[in-house]
C-alpha cells in the first residue's frame, strides 16, 4: 500500500510539471482495495483492469519502473509506451487488460474466465470497476452469464461514493450496490474498503469458491478517493469535511495501527520500509526519464507482435 501510495504521489508531481501527457486518475485512499485483493491470488490468476488502474497493476506485481516509464510513453514500458495510463497491461503478471470505458472490462473478463473453464485450468479472473460502471448494460449482461455458467471470476466494485463527480446516491436506482449482485444469483459480500484485511478475507473466501467449480461473487469494497476524479481539477462537488472525515480512515494508517498494537512489526521495520519504497519509486522516475521514446517503425512491430502477426 505505500508503494501504491507513494508512486501515485510522484506521479501526481511529475504529471503537474508535464512530464507526463494525457490523463492520469489517482489511486489514493483506495490502497487497501487493490491489496488486498491480489494478496488473495497466485501469479497466473488475472486480474482487468480501468482508468484508475496503477494500485492494481502494482499491487499484482508489476514493477514500478516498468509502471513509471509507461505513463512516461517510453519504450521500456510495459506496453512500450504505447498504452499510457489507462491501458496498461502485462500478461506476464497476470494484468491482461486494462480499459478507459467504464464498465468495458466487466464483460471481457467473463469471457476470459469462460476460456479459463473450457481450458479446464483452476484459475480465476477478477474485474475491478467503479460504481458508475454498475448502470451500464454490459454489467447486467456479464453478471448474467457468468452465473448461468458458473464462471470462476470475482467482480469487484471499488464504491468510491462517485461516478466522477457524480454521488451514488444520485445515480443508482437501487437501495445499494451489493442488491444488484442477487438479481443474478451471485452471492453479494460488502466489504470496508478502507479496511485491507477485510478486503483479503472476504477475498479469499471467493477465490476459494471459484476453485472449487461454485461460480461468480460480487464483492461491493466501500472505499474513497482523497484526491479529485482525475490529476486535473474537475471542480467543486464534494466538501472538504466529507473528505477530511475519510482521511481520519486511510487504509495505511488503519493497517499500522494493527501492526502496531499486535507486536507485528516495529517502528524501525516499519522505517526502513518507507525508506526502500522511496528508493523504488526515485529509482522508477530516473529509469522512465532516461529511456527512449519508441519510433513509429517500433511501435508497429510490437503491435503487429501482440496482435498474433494480424
Amino acid at each position: 500500500m505505500v508503494l501504491i501510495r507513494r508512486f501515485e504521489e510522484k506521479l501526481l508531481e511529475v504529471y503537474r510539471l508535464g512530464k507526463v501527457k494525457g490523463l492520469a486518475h489517482p489511486y489514493i485512499g483506495q490502497e487497501a482495495v487493490a491489496v488486498g485483493v491480489c494478496e488473495a491470488l497466485q501469479r497466473d490468476d488475472y486480474i482487468l483492469s480501468n482508468h484508475r488502474g496503477h494500485g492494481h497493476s502494482l499491487a499484482k506485481g508489476i514493477p514500478a519502473r516498468d509502471l513509471m516509464a509507461e505513463l512516461y510513453g517510453k519504450a521500456t514500458g510495459v506496453c512500450c509506451g504505447i498504452g499510457g495510463s489507462m491501458h496498461s497491461t502485462y500478461p506476464e503478471f497476470g494484468v491482461i487488460f486494462s480499459s478507459a470505458i467504464v464498465g468495458g472490462t466487466i464483460p471481457i473478463a467473463v469471457g476470459v474466465a469462460l476460456g479459463l473453464k473450457m481450458r479446464k485450468r483452476n484459475n480465476v479472473v477478477v474485474s475491478f470497476f467503479g460504481d458508475g460502471a454498475v448502470n451500464i448494460g454490459g454489467f447486467h449482461e456479464a453478471l448474467n452469464m457468468a452465473s448461468l455458467w458458473r464462471l470462476p471470476v470475482i467482480f469487484v466494485c471499488e464504491n468510491n461514493q462517485y461516478a466522477l463527480s457524480t454521488h451514488v446516491k444520485r445515480h443508482l436506482g437501487a437501495r445499494q450496490i451489493v442488491d444488484r449482485a442477487c438479481a443474478y444469483d451471485i452471492p453479494g459480500i460488502v466489504v470496508d474498503g478502507m479496511d485491507v484485511l477485510a478486503v483479503y478475507k472476504e477475498t479469499v473466501k471467493a477465490v476459494e469458491r471459484a476453485r472449487r467449480g461454485e461460480g461468480p461473487t460480487f464483492i461491493e469494497a466501500r472505499t474513497y478517493r482523497f484526491l479529485d476524479h482525475g490529476m486535473y481539477y474537475v471542480g467543486e462537488y464534494r466538501t472538504k469535511e466529507e473528505v477530511e472525515e475519510w482521511k481520519k480512515r486511510d487504509p495505511i494508517k488503519l493497517l499500522l495501527n494493527v501492526i502496531r498494537n499486535e507486536g507485528i512489526a516495529t517502528d524501525e521495520i516499519i522505517k526502513a520500509i518507507n525508506e526502500e519504497v522511496e528508493k523504488e519509486i526515485e529509482e522508477a522516475v530516473v529509469f522512465a526519464e532516461k529511456s527512449e521514446y519508441p519510433t513509429l517503425e517500433y511501435a508497429k512491430s510490437i503491435l503487429y507482435v501482440r496482435s498474433g502477426g494480424l
